[in-house]
């Protein structure tokens, strides 16, 4: 979609300052590329600072490399790359030497980005906050600093024991939350990721929300034979669980191998696992002789629709300590592909309030409860906990999202283009 702005915002400068950027796949950095994209298809003068692609599976293919500065042009934004450090087990303290490396490399380059281009925004994307420091640093030249807190990393990783000790907690936890509070403005993907910045401290007339979108276009119900089935041996009577996304501490995936272990004796049942992450070679090596579950490489975009539509069922696990942290950005596709969902959730959370009426919700860690439901399910073909989640996918619509971000970058610009047409706004579930 071409997209025509006024000459302000050809003008307004706009620097992108996190680890994750396009052409990643998955996660923060698919949707810190569209945004950067969409922001220059609006007329805005977007740069970026950022590592090379390395998600989900924390490596660094050709051309790209971890240890070099490069730069390129990317959907009309610029983009400079900055080295990380990386190796092939980003588990305990690596997941928080990779993002301070990063902050280290890129403190240069986004000082030098600031000093001689004079941003008027500067957006920092949480992860990390480990670079949102020298994010601060613009207001001393002008710059409206804000934060797009895509996963609260500093919770999620003493919730998943990346970190741990008391001692460290609180002084982590301090340095975030005055980190917080400086920027002029945050957004986040959450109610409850919201709530939980309010506890931090930042006040909450200068929080909003808008969620991880999906491409209601791109993602939609298939018919006729899906290749996936074919190229795994199944066939149209087999009944296919899928997971497909991160595969790491905080998605809590045993749950739903230990089910397929349960399972194993229902010939007709199988699992797909699709994606990639420091936990797969483990998971590999624990639960890859049971010929019930398949696992499957990270799949390119052009593949995404038909593997979301492999599904008989899609399962979308979380760790329970993890589980308010982050509203999964996986879900909307889940939903969209027109496929029923099974989530494992605990009353109270936000993923439980959402998925009510249209998904099967089972306890966070139950992989009986789990089974039984995927029995039931594959059995009757029906379960009276399914609503319509296309209908649902709706609140993650890409165009609506987008324009919602739009107008918290600019919002006087966005008002005086469209006479308010445009406006972030919080739902009544969003306030304090």
């Amino acid at each position: 979609m071409q997209i025509f702005a006024a000459d302000r915002h050809k003008r307004l400068k706009i620097l992108i300052i996190g680890e994750n950027y396009a052409p990643e796949m998955t996660g923060v950095g698919r949707f810190t590329g569209e945004i950067g994209a969409y922001l220059a298809a609006c007329g805005y003068d977007v740069a970026v600072v950022a590592a090379p692609p390395h998600y989900p599976g924390w490596s660094v293919k050709p051309p790209f490399h971890a240890g070099r500065y490069a730069r390129e042009t990317r959907d009309g934004v610029a983009v400079l790359r900055c080295p990380i450090l990386l190796r092939a087990d980003m588990r305990g303290v690596w997941r928080l030497i990779a993002p301070v490396s990063f902050a280290m490399t890129a403190a240069p380059v986004a000082l030098w980005q600031i000093v001689t281009q004079r941003p008027d925004v500067i957006l920092c994307v949480e992860p990390t906050l480990a670079a949102a420091p020298i994010g601060l640093i613009g207001k001393l030249f002008g710059a409206r600093v804000l934060l797009h807190v895509q996963d609260l990393e500093v919770d999620a990783a003493f919730a998943v024991g990346h970190l741990q000790g008391g001692a460290l907690k609180k002084a982590i936890f301090a340095v975030e939350s005055w980190l917080l509070r400086g920027f002029d403005g945050l957004v986040t993907i959450s109610s409850q990721m919201r709530k939980r910045l309010i506890e931090k401290g930042v006040a909450a007339d200068r929080i909003g929300i808008v969620r991880n979108w999906v491409d209601l276009d791109q993602i939609r119900p298939l018919e006729g034979d899906n290749g996936f089935r074919a190229e795994l041996g199944l066939g149209a009577a087999d009944f296919v669980i899928l997971y497909a996304g991160n595969i790491g501490a905080k998605q809590a995936l045993e749950v739903v191998l230990d089910a397929a272990r349960a399972l194993a004796g229902v010939k007709t049942i199988h699992f797909v696992i699709a994606g990639d992450g420091p936990e797969k070679a483990r998971l590999m090596r624990d639960y890859g002789g049971l010929a019930n579950v398949h696992f499957l490489p990270l799949q390119p975009e052009a593949r995404l629709c038909e593997l979301l539509n492999l599904a008989d069922l899609h399962v979308l696990p979380q760790a329970r300590g993890a589980a308010d942290l982050v509203l999964p950005s996986k879900l909307g596709g889940m939903l969209a592909s027109g496929k029923p969902v099974l989530a494992t959730a605990d009353a109270g959370t936000e993923l439980f309030e959402v998925l009510q009426g249209a998904a099967i919700v089972v306890p966070a860690g139950d992989s009986a409860a789990m089974a039984a439901e995927i029995g039931r399910l594959a059995a009757d073909g029906a379960h009276p906990a399914l609503g319509d989640g296309r209908r649902l996918a709706q609140m993650f619509a890409r165009e609506t999202c987008l324009e919602q971000f739009r107008a918290w970058v600019d919002p006087d610009g966005v008002k005086s283009a469209s006479a308010d047409q445009y406006k972030l706004t919080h739902s009544s579930k969003a306030q304090p």
